[in-house]
This record gives C-alpha cells, structure tokens and sequence, in this order.
C-alpha cells in the first residue's frame, strides 16, 4: 500500500514532533519531513513531493499565509491543512489562507505550543485523507465521486432550458435564503456571499461547519469584501433583510416563528454543531415555500434532509455541481433525494439566486 506522504511545518520542534507522532500512528500514512517555516518548507519542497502538508499559520520569518501565496507563485499544487491557534490574529490569518487556497483548517486546542493537540488528531488525520485524495484524485474513504451518467443527467439540469422556463412560473414570493456548507466552504460562500448585492430584500441564513473562535472572523472577513451585510449571529438577534446570519461555531442556528435568530446547544446531528439541517428545518416552518436553500461543498450528508423539507413545502433548492466542490459529499447527498431543482458551479449560484429573487418579485 502507498502510503500519504505529509510533509509537518510547525516553528515549535515539540509541535512538530507532537504531530509527526500522531501521523505516524496511522497505518496509511507517514511524515516524510519537516520543516521550521515557510521558508524551509519551500526549500524542502524543491526535493520533495508530499501528498498533503500540515502547516502552522504563524511563524517567524515566513508565516503559513506567505508560503501558502508562494506556493501558488511557484506552482506547487499540493493541498494544504493548516494549524490555528483560537487568537484574534490566529483566527484572521487562517480567514486568509482559506482563501488564498488552503484545503482545510485544525484548531490548536491550547494556543501554540497545544501538548493537548491529540484531542484533534481524528479530525487531523479524516482531513489528510480526504486531502491527499482530492490531490490523487481518486477514492478515498471519506471521498466522494460519482458515475458519468449521472454527471450527464446533473450538467442536463442546468444546460437546458428546463428549469429556466419554470422559473417563469415560480409563484413564491421568496422571503429568505439558506445556505450550507462544510469542506471547502469558507472559500465557496466567499465566491457566493461577495456577489449578492446590498440591497438583496431577504435575510440569507448561512452555516458553515467551522469551530467555535473562528466563525466571528469568517463572517467580519466576508463582511469587509461584500456589499450586503454580513455579521455572526447572536441569541435574539431580529431578524432583518439584507443580512447575511453566519451560525457561530459550537451552536445550532434556528429561525424562530417569532422572527428571532435562536442558539442552542442541543446535540449534534451528523457529528456537527451548527448543522445544515437545524437551520434548513426551522426556517421552513417559518417561511414555508417562499424559500431558497442551497448546499455547497462539504464532507458527508448534512442539508439533505433539510432539503427535503424544503422541498416537501414548495420551496425552491439548489446544490453544487461537483466540478466545483472541493468535497462533493453534501450536494451528492443532496442531489441524490430526487429534491434538488438545480444543480450549478459555484460561479452561477449568486446568478441564480439573484434571478430567482427578481422573477418572484414581478
């Protein structure tokens, strides 16, 4: 068996001990160096060829965001995790490498030098799998692909005109929009949520599967590059339009019937909390079919039961195509419910809400 090749970067030579460690324990898997910034990373990789490279977000003399930039210079395409402390700056610059193109993010339990990071060691090493496999482009556990009829029946949807000629006749006066996303997403809603424009005329619900700590500098990062609104939603907020809600992490985000945002710390559904699902539930009882719900990218199956839902009470649902999707796990899940009126790259999505909202509204 080949085995994932990871190369660690971490400025702490306890850190990067700590998590070669725990790499090495897995059978499939194995550090085949190490290095102590960006600068040496991009040394090391002069020789090397990892799978997959862990990398701490800050570091002196070259932090994880420059090296991340330099690797897009210099054409390395290898897909990145990276390793955050919960700080104010930790939790910027990770906002940063999402976008700049790393593949995933771990949360330091305990800062920096975290001796606790074994608590994340599942999830570290679920995202080098589901990493490597999307660089190998092959099956993986945890990876997703599906048959090229059904990628011939999924482009039908949107390249004809099918669905394009029963908008016309969507009678619902949309009143909100619900959006979900896990792997991958950050950069998919900053493609979506930066297109829609200030004066979309419905709140936009929004949850992004990320840990508690960093969902504030997500939704204040969206916030400065977009013309709509774009805040962490908090318990009781009211709920208004051209808002963008962003579920903060650790909490499921429900609509009331009372028009108020509601937190709670009921247990996880699919392993996550703030899930898909919650929301998409809730927010129909809410606003019934006069609804937009769309699911991005992500690992597993959260938003499709929501979808139907959704679509169960008339409302209007879009999932990614998987020639967009870092993860195409939650929009085939999605799909595969027979519910999803319209299959689109993330490119479009924006498009079509925005139209949708218009028809409606004639």
């Amino acid at each position: 068996m080949n085995k994932i090749k990871v190369i660690v970067v971490d400025d702490s030579a306890l850190m990067r001990k700590i998590i070669s460690d725990m790499i090495n324990e897995e059978t499939d898997m194995e550090v085949i160096d190490t290095a102590r910034n960006g600068e040496e990373l991009l040394s090391k990789l002069e020789k090397n060829s990892p799978d997959t490279i862990t990398l701490d977000v800050e570091m002196p003399k070259m932090d994880g965001i420059t090296a991340l930039k330099e690797m897009k210079r210099k054409n390395f395409d290898i897909p990145v995790i990276m390793l955050s402390s919960i700080s104010t700056k930790g939790t910027e610059l990770t906002m940063e490498c999402l976008e700049a193109g790393a593949f995933d993010f771990i949360p330091k339990p305990s800062g920096t030098i975290s001796l606790d990071i074994n608590k994340v060691k599942s999830d570290l090493v679920q995202k080098i799998r589901l990493a490597s496999s999307k660089s190998m482009n092959k099956q993986s556990k945890g990876s997703y692909s599906i048959s090229k009829n059904e990628t011939i029946k999924r482009q039908d949807i949107y390249q004809n005109d099918n669905f394009k000629e029963k908008r016309k006749n969507f009678s619902n006066n949309i009143e909100a929009v619900v959006i979900g996303a896990s792997t991958g997403g950050p950069k998919a809603l900053y493609t979506v949520i930066t297109a829609l424009p200030k004066d979309l005329g419905v709140p936009v619900f929004v949850v992004q599967h990320m840990p508690a700590g960093f969902t504030k500098a997500f939704a204040d990062r969206l916030d400065g590059n977009s013309d709509i609104k774009v805040l962490e939603a908090a318990e009781g907020d009211l709920i208004n339009k051209n808002i963008v809600y962003i579920a903060p992490g650790g909490y499921h985000m429900e609509v009331g019937t009372d028009k108020k945002i509601h937190l709670t710390l009921e247990p996880p559904i699919w392993g996550v909390r703030p899930a898909v699902d919650k929301l998409f539930v809730s927010a129909a009882k809410v606003y019934g079919s006069n609804i937009i719900s769309v699911v991005l990218t992500g690992m597993g199956r959260d938003g499709a039961d929501g979808t139907v839902t959704i679509k169960n009470g008339g409302g209007i649902t879009i999932s990614e195509d998987q020639s967009t999707c870092t993860i195409y796990g939650m929009p085939k899940a999605t799909y595969e419910t027979g519910k999803v009126d319209e299959v689109l790259p993330i490119e479009q999505i924006p498009v079509e809400i925005v139209k949708l909202l218009m028809n409606t509204r004639r």
